[in-house]
């Protein structure tokens, strides 16, 4: 059965993406580095045919993005993240699946290539973030029954939270790669229209 990559994002909206990003670097230019990161990630794990690519968006009526082809979007659904997430797996039960972030610059289809080789030893894959929490999941069959229960969210134990759900599983770890939440987070110090910037240096 052909791997899938699932990445979640939400829609691309003036004042509704990457709000604490916003408050240093203003709402355009947080939309900016939205929609260049998501395009960018999309792109680059479209061109690869060794494993299929969906969309995962939030809210459900959103318009697909261009780079996306028709029939490649589901709705993310309600509730937290976890919840979120944890409905992505369930639609996907069979064969290996992962999870990747939009709000990772450095992130590309090589690491969703390493998540799949690395499946073939382990039960599940994460990609962990400098702030303690995880830009990438994936995992085989052999899944917990409930994966992300009791993990604290936008948290540095989101991590460690969601391991401990994987107590006898075996779980092997890609790259740290830092995702970018505030102004601070980008690698040109934060200024204004940084945030192309930051896409540039991830390709």
């Amino acid at each position: 059965m052909r791997n899938t990559i699932v990445v979640m994002a939400r829609a691309a909206r003036l004042g509704t993406v990457k709000r604490r990003l916003a408050r240093g670097i203003g709402d355009r230019a947080a939309l900016r580095f939205h929609t260049a990161t998501l395009e960018a990630l999309l792109r680059s794990l479209r061109r690869d045919r060794t494993f299929r690519t969906v969309l995962a968006i939030t809210p459900d009526s959103a318009a697909r993005p261009s780079v996306i082809p028709q029939g490649s979007v589901i709705p993310q659904g309600g509730g937290d993240i976890g919840q979120r997430m944890d409905r992505v797996f369930r639609r996907f039960r069979r064969g290996n699946t992962a999870i990747i972030g939009c709000d990772i610059p450095a992130a590309n289809a090589s690491d969703a290539r390493a998540a799949f080789r690395a499946l073939g030893s382990a039960d599940a894959v994460f990609g962990p973030a400098e702030d303690g929490g995880y830009w990438l999941v994936a995992m085989g069959p052999n899944r917990p029954a409930r994966p992300f229960a009791n993990a604290r969210w936008s948290s540095e134990h989101a991590l460690a939270d969601t391991r401990a759900n994987f107590v006898g599983r075996s779980v092997a770890l890609l790259r740290t790669l830092r995702d970018v939440d505030t102004a601070q987070d980008l690698p040109s110090g934060g200024r204004k229209g940084a945030g192309q910037d930051a896409v540039q240096a991830g390709r």
